[in-house]
């Protein structure tokens, strides 16, 4: 498939305007998602017709929608207070659609998938070697501070037994589906996709390797992540079926390794970290969470000893990123779903998470990669 042609060119300056908005949930020209169906104007009415690009189409990307054709009508001339109506594109329609967002970036360049070998997305996994050290919370938070560096990010829940990033980054929506893509939503700037939208809370999820594997595979040959410079993956704890997975869908996946800081806690975090060596994932550093309590008299209390990151990161030759404090703020905005660097930018953990995406980012994707593997 190749590229659609440039936007066209439209009849009057009305017609242009509407065409030529940005839709809030895919993030392309609303003329090239064939969203704009009718617009009638006359004298102080008028009547947009929207066709949605598919089912479950969230309701407040619709309600900004509504906002931005009533701003872009008044700019172009029309009427204020346009009535806007909303269908449903055609299958015929919703399939062209997604072959142009398969095929065509915003810049209206080729579009590459993140399991492309030449995609620039940079995906950075984030493992430890057991539970219980807030890896999860680390991810999420991660990409959000990437996302306020001014990154465009995403993440991947791929702990598929024990999903819990939708919860934690806040989602209110699920999936939308455009023909055979499907498109994560997006919390505090970040797009997630977890098989939490798929089962319930109380369903576990209990499955032998391959169905695993095949999971994980449709999560990322059927997504559309947009034009994202950053892939966060939560990975499961451990070295099992999801990181041999990641290393032959995404052979460019950068590893972090989340570790606590007593030394217990760091000889099996190291254990993560020589499977990641041993799958050829360029290991890229070590992020020491839950590093001391900051009492009310302003002291740090290092609770779990001390060391335990600095000392793993010297073990493996990488760079200890960041060290992040225990806070309660940082566990309640997991469970309500607004996390710290989100809500409250200026404090510890939300500084100590910034630090590190800056680092992160400042370390520049790897210079080789596995090429010979890819989703085909």
């Amino acid at each position: 498939m190749g590229i659609l042609p440039l936007m066209p060119s439209y009849e009057t300056p009305i017609d242009s305007a509407l065409n030529e908005l940005i839709d809030p949930e895919l993030e392309r020209p609303l003329g090239q998602l064939k969203m704009v169906r009718n617009v009638e104007v006359r004298r102080r009415k008028a009547r947009v017709t929207i066709a949605l690009p598919g089912p479950g189409y969230p309701a407040q990307s619709q309600e900004s929608l509504v906002s931005l054709l009533q701003g872009a009508l008044v700019e172009a001339g029309g009427p204020e207070g346009a009535e806007i109506a909303f269908e449903m594109l055609s299958d015929a329609d919703q399939r062209e659609v997604a072959d142009y967002l398969a095929t065509t970036g915003g810049d209206g360049q080729e579009f590459l998938p993140v399991t492309d070998p030449k995609s620039k997305t940079r995906v950075i996994g984030v493992s430890s070697g057991k539970g219980g050290v807030g890896k999860s919370s680390v991810a999420v938070n991660l990409a959000i501070a990437l996302s306020l560096l001014g990154h465009k990010s995403a993440i991947l829940d791929a702990d598929v037994y024990g999903f819990s990033v939708p919860k934690m980054l806040g989602v209110t929506y699920r999936p939308m589906a455009v023909d055979r893509l499907v498109i994560p939503p997006k919390a505090q700037g970040v797009r997630c996709l977890s098989m939490g939208f798929f089962v319930g809370d109380d369903q576990p999820v209990i499955w032998r390797g391959p169905m695993l594997h095949k999971a994980l595979e449709q999560f990322l040959k059927d997504a559309w992540w947009g034009d994202i410079d950053f892939l966060v993956v939560d990975m499961p704890p451990g070295t099992g079926d999801v990181a041999m997975s990641m290393a032959g869908y995404l052979p460019r996946t950068e590893v972090l390794v989340v570790t606590t800081p007593q030394p217990a806690a760091q000889r099996v975090a190291q254990r993560s970290a020589l499977a990641a060596k041993q799958l050829k994932l360029p290991l890229r550093g070590v992020i020491e969470n839950m590093s001391w309590f900051r009492g009310d008299d302003g002291k740090k209390y290092e609770l779990f000893g001390s060391g335990g990151g600095q000392a793993l990161a010297d073990s493996l030759k990488v760079p200890l990123l960041g060290q992040v404090p225990l806070v309660p703020a940082l566990r309640e905005g997991a469970d309500i779903g607004q996390p710290i660097t989100a809500s409250e930018p200026s404090s510890e953990p939300a500084q100590a998470f910034t630090g590190i995406a800056k680092q992160l980012a400042s370390l520049g994707a790897p210079r080789r990669y596995r090429a010979e593997l890819s989703v085909k």
